[in-house]
């Protein structure tokens, strides 16, 4: 089955999952459109096409909905001719799914960091990110991405993780969990670099994230400058 010509990717401006699809969207070359909507409040069309009511959600046609961005970019994968983000090895394939899901758990406690309540509980959230910071230091090998020169659908899953990193940094004291890891700061220096990933956000994606996170009355919001 071949990908539909025109394909439309339900989004919200800050979500890293919608980025993800993106970033495989453009990589594969899939033409497709994007409609932003408020999660707040959420049209009544959306609810009646999402189960769990999150995007990124993939409309392939006006009766058929892809949800949960891993299976969307497995979708992608399967369907649509050109470069293939997943190793050809059944092994290392199975090693790169495994990695994505380390991402999505990077994200859930890039998400315990800036609703972290207080000093003690920020500093926990922050040491666990170093942790898992130094998990992929060492499993980097070949630069400038995650396989080497071949860029994957883990690289598409990271970009959003460290793309948090650059609101952090402008905005608050360092919370050194690169310190350690040269390989790491390298392969973000090549995610942030590679097109896909650039434009994977709207041109306002920093001053949202920066509005949401000082909304979020945390340790966090309280320390940004």
């Amino acid at each position: 089955m071949a990908a539909p010509a025109t394909l439309r990717l339900v989004s919200h401006h800050l979500c890293p999952y919608v980025q993800r699809a993106v970033i495989a969207l453009t990589e594969k070359g899939v033409a497709h459109e994007r409609t932003y909507i408020d999660l707040a409040a959420k049209p009544d069309w959306f609810t009646a096409l999402s189960p769990l009511g999150k995007v990124p959600l993939l409309l392939v046609d006006e009766a058929t909905a892809l949800f949960e961005s891993a299976v969307i970019c497995e979708f992608l994968e399967e369907t649509a001719p050109g470069v293939r983000l997943h190793p050809d090895d059944p092994v290392e394939r199975a090693r790169h799914r495994a990695w994505i899901e380390f991402a999505s758990a990077t994200l859930a406690s890039i998400a315990g960091l800036y609703a972290a309540p207080d000093a003690a509980t920020y500093e926990g959230k922050r040491a666990d990110l170093a942790g898992k910071v130094a998990w992929l230091e060492r499993a980097l090998g070949a630069r400038p991405y995650f396989a080497g020169e071949r860029f994957s659908l883990v690289d598409a899953a990271f970009g959003p993780v460290f793309r948090y990193f650059d609101t952090f940094e402008a905005m608050l004291p360092s919370l050194g969990v690169f310190d350690a890891t040269p390989k790491v700061q390298a392969w973000r220096t090549a995610l942030t670099g590679r097109p896909s990933v650039r434009n994977a956000v709207t041109a306002d994606y920093p001053e949202r994230l920066a509005i949401f996170l000082k909304g979020r009355k945390s340790h966090l919001s309280r320390s940004m400058v």
